[in-house]
């Protein structure tokens, strides 16, 4: 039977019987998407900031498997990278591509390009904690980059887009925590976010998972869900992420049993 084929059967069965079907390998994936599709919901969702966005998978679950239909902006340093992402949004008018790091300060700084592109960071590589990705986690090219800030990126896509109910998701290995304080006063805008935690730091500049709850909680944020990022090293938890609500928002999603 063709791929497109077993999809088609595949969603009947789950319309008709109300169930997800989900393969072994991707199960760690559903406690995320079935959390943000509720979140999203009941706080009307309606721009997604995905920061650290390399070929699209954040986008494409969101479409995918979690039902969002509102605007994506995907930030990519890496050129081919952000060149193969406008090309899959060409088909998607509501998936705009900025070819941008978003860091600490404006101007331009060093990105470092990973033998598996999905480790690429503006950080370090650091085996000290596990040697479990010694072989991708590695420099192959040190490219410059474009960086701005949150709140500049905001300010600018706010004026040209209009939205009201901002998501920010952030994946920048290591750099996360950086990223969100860069929102500054802007960051109040955004009614949620998700970061991905370093339980082990692959990065020098790694910060902690509890310190990091500890600045998003500060920064404004309440925390709604701890969810897998990836299928795991078992029996060691490397990274997972935490999805948060804006504090000022969380007891509207109480009241209606988000």
């Amino acid at each position: 039977m063709a791929h497109w084929a077993i999809k088609k059967a595949v969603a009947v069965v789950e319309k008709l019987l109300g169930v997800r079907i989900v393969r072994p390998e991707g199960h760690y994936r559903l406690h995320e998407q079935v959390h943000l599709k509720r979140v999203f919901d009941v706080l009307h969702v309606d721009c997604v900031f995905d920061v650290g966005a390399n070929a699209g998978q954040y986008a494409r679950m969101l479409r995918e498997n979690v039902g969002y239909r509102g605007r994506v902006i995907s930030f990519e340093p890496i050129p081919r990278l952000a060149a193969e992402l406008r090309e899959h949004a060409r088909r998607d008018p509501l998936w705009q591509v900025e070819e941008v790091a978003l860091a600490g300060q404006n101007g331009t700084r060093e990105f470092h390009i990973m033998k598996v592109d999905e480790f690429s960071s503006l950080g370090t590589p650091n085996h000290a904690a596990t040697t479990h990705f010694i072989d991708q986690n590695e420099i192959v090219e040190t490219i410059s980059v474009k960086t701005e800030t949150l709140a500049d990126a905001y300010a600018r896509l706010k004026a040209r887009w209009s939205f009201t109910k901002p998501f920010l998701k952030v994946d920048t290995q290591g750099f996360d925590v950086e990223v969100v304080r860069s929102g500054g006063a802007m960051l109040g805008a955004f009614v949620g976010l998700q970061s991905e935690l370093a339980i082990k730091p692959l990065y020098r500049e790694s910060i902690d998972f509890r310190e990091a709850i500890s600045i998003y909680r500060e920064l404004g944020f309440e925390l709604s869900a701890i969810v897998p990022n990836n299928a795991g090293h078992f029996p060691l938890l490397m990274e997972c992420d935490c999805i948060m609500i804006n504090s000022a928002l969380s007891a509207v999603m109480a009241a209606l049993g988000g």
